[in-house]
């Protein structure tokens, strides 16, 4: 007769845990976005539409970001709860906030394009992981993304790449071609993280 194994239930996080997350997590995003707005690149989701108004109009990204992803709240509030979506306000206000000050903080001399585009989307996409296993998004595509991971098992990671993808290359129109070639290795590097690390089933805390 066969002992059956149990596997114990995944302990939930803890508000404080939440708290270092969205913090650790958009600190992380912040970097990436520093390093990408350096070198003139952008990226993709809503940031990467955020990068492409502000080279366009000259207002700053932390305004447009915020302002961008106001009309995803009533997504992420009706399909993924009010604690996903406060969390989620909370991380967008936050690195509105950082993109604005970043540059009293750190500024960046000189950077080589490639080298921007694979850490910053590297650190991007590292800030997002921590975000989504705490049950919080920088809204826009992120909300979308999980919703659809949630409802039907798709990679959000996939989805995001996807959405990406046309939002870079929409681009086209106001950054010159070799940027916008940059942009895309950098939105590959951010996907990776996110497709082979948060695959439905493979974390188990909530």
């Amino acid at each position: 007769m066969s002992a059956t194994i149990t596997t114990p239930a995944p302990a939930p996080h803890t508000r404080v845990e939440d708290l270092v997350a969205i913090v650790t997590g958009v600190a992380m995003v912040s970097v990436g976005v520093a390093l990408v707005g350096s070198a003139g690149l952008l990226t993709g989701g809503i940031t990467g539409l955020a990068f492409v108004l502000h080279y366009a109009t000259g207002i700053g990204f932390g305004k447009l970001f915020f302002v961008l992803n106001l009309p995803f709240y009533w997504l992420a509030l009706r399909k993924l709860g009010l604690g996903f979506t406060v969390k989620t306000f909370a991380g967008v206000a936050l690195l509105a906030v950082l993109t604005e000050v970043q540059p009293l903080l750190m500024q960046v001399g000189s950077i080589q394009p490639l080298y921007a585009a694979l850490v910053g989307g590297l650190c991007m996409g590292m800030g997002f992981l921590v975000l989504f296993r705490h049950h919080c998004s920088l809204g826009g595509i992120g909300i979308l993304a999980l919703y659809l991971q949630g409802r039907f098992g798709w990679r959000a990671g996939a989805v995001q790449m996807a959405a990406d993808f046309c939002i870079v290359a929409a681009a086209l129109v106001t950054v010159e071609p070799m940027r916008v070639l940059w942009s895309v290795i950098g939105a590959v590097a951010l996907n990776q993280v996110l497709a082979i690390n948060h695959r439905p089933g493979r974390y188990m805390a909530a």
